[in-house]
């Protein structure tokens, strides 16, 4: 009798769609004859694979386990630190008000989109993005790859994107450089764009600065001032306010307390007496007085000058204690009688007749040092007929002068 293993050879394992045990038995079909050894077989053929297919599984999930348990970062690149540095990347504040920094990818009519890797890309708005007026943002420099700081202002509701701006960090910006300015009591330059009836507004820093009608120097109307500019100091910066306030007066006589005698500067004729003019230079009252008009005689000063007049005229001198300045267009006429003749002309030759003037005063400066030095030979030096300061001539005796022969002044020389 053979051997059941040779009774089972050359049997084949049909596939288990096909195979007997997807059929239930039924009770209700004759049985012709027992049933044979072949699905007994398959089935347990089936039942060992299966298993031995779980317990590789149950070894993988048992080794990867123990690895997570002894060594979780064996064979990873990326660290603990790298983790925390993706964190600090792309996770960040998204308040109102928080400060971020991307970079300009896109710009359109109405304004930018800008990478802050957020969930979703940022937009910031035309008007957001400067403190002056732009018709585009490339205007102002915002161009596609710009890497800049940019304020969190708000959100838009529609796709959850924020709204960003520029123009908050600059408005900051704009306050502490008027606040240094100010510390620092300088004259800076503001350009008038508006006006009420109180005064002007200038634009200063990219602020709208008011400049009371009382802290202007001239004159002149709030149309005549409009698009000019003027030089101004501070007098008040309040940010939380937002209180500027500016002068013109202040600055022009900062600046004309500066000027010599001889400097030329540009005045305002605020009043007519019998004696002279008072011309306001700045802040500064000064008197022109009727003899330094012209060197032609003025009978009556209103035929020369009327209030509201501007002209130039050239400091004679200043006495800051007292506040009092002297005043000359005499001094700037090219000849005699032309501040009444073409008063045009004396204007536009002032600063030429000026420097005239400084040159005559110097020279008499430098003879008058020379007939001081005349009388101190021990100083052992002279100024020549030139002026040039140099050691004593062989002409100029050591011992001075003899005076003995100079003859007395004689009546209209002495001028």
């Amino acid at each position: 009798m053979a051997s059941l293993a040779q009774q089972f050879t050359g049997l084949r394992c049909p596939p288990l769609s096909s195979s007997h045990l997807s059929k239930p038995f039924s009770p209700k079909q004759p049985q012709t004859h027992k049933p044979t050894l072949l699905p007994i077989v398959s089935a347990v053929a089936i039942s060992n694979a299966q298993t031995k297919e779980r317990l590789k599984l149950k070894e993988l999930f048992e080794e990867a386990y123990e690895r997570c348990r002894t060594a979780p970062m064996e064979g990873i690149s990326f660290s603990v630190d790298d983790f925390h540095s993706a964190i600090e990347k792309y996770d960040f504040n998204s308040e109102i008000g928080t400060k971020v920094k991307g970079t300009v990818f896109c710009t359109d009519n109405n304004g930018a989109l800008v990478d802050i890797t957020a969930k979703s890309s940022a937009y910031l708005p035309l008007q957001e993005a400067s403190i002056h007026r732009l018709k585009h943002v490339e205007e102002a420099g915002i161009v596609p790859g710009l890497k800049e700081e940019f304020v969190i202002i708000g959100e838009n509701e529609a796709d959850d994107s924020l709204i960003l701006s520029l123009k908050n960090i600059q408005y900051d910006l704009a306050w502490e450089r008027c606040r240094q300015l100010q510390a620092e009591d300088v004259v800076v330059k503001g350009k008038v764009v508006g006006a009420n009836k109180g005064g002007v507004v200038a634009l200063v820093e990219g602020l709208r600065g008011f400049v009371p009608f009382s802290q202007i120097s001239t004159k002149s109307t709030a149309e005549e001032l409009l698009d000019k500019e003027l030089p101004l100091k501070f007098v008040e910066v309040d940010e939380e306010q937002s209180r500027l306030v500016l002068s013109n007066r202040k600055a022009m006589a900062d600046s004309q307390a500066q000027l010599g005698i001889g400097s030329v500067v540009l005045g305002t004729v605020q009043s007519l007496k019998p004696y002279g003019a008072f011309i306001d230079i700045g802040g500064i009252n000064g008197l022109l007085h009727v003899s330094q008009i012209s060197h032609d005689r003025v009978s009556d000063i209103a035929t020369v000058l009327q209030p509201g007049d501007t002209l130039k005229v050239m400091i004679l001198s200043h006495d800051r204690e007292r506040g009092r300045v002297s005043l000359s267009t005499k001094k700037l006429e090219p000849t005699p009688g032309d501040m009444i003749r073409n008063p045009k002309l004396v204007f536009e030759k002032a600063e030429e007749m000026a420097q005239t003037f400084r040159q005559r005063i110097a020279q008499a400066e430098a003879m008058a040092r020379a007939d001081m030095l005349r009388f101190q030979p021990e100083s052992g030096l002279t100024l020549s007929s030139d002026g040039i300061l140099g050691p004593l001539t062989s002409d100029l005796p050591a011992e001075g002068l003899d005076l003995s022969d100079v003859p007395a002044a004689e009546d209209g020389e002495s001028e």
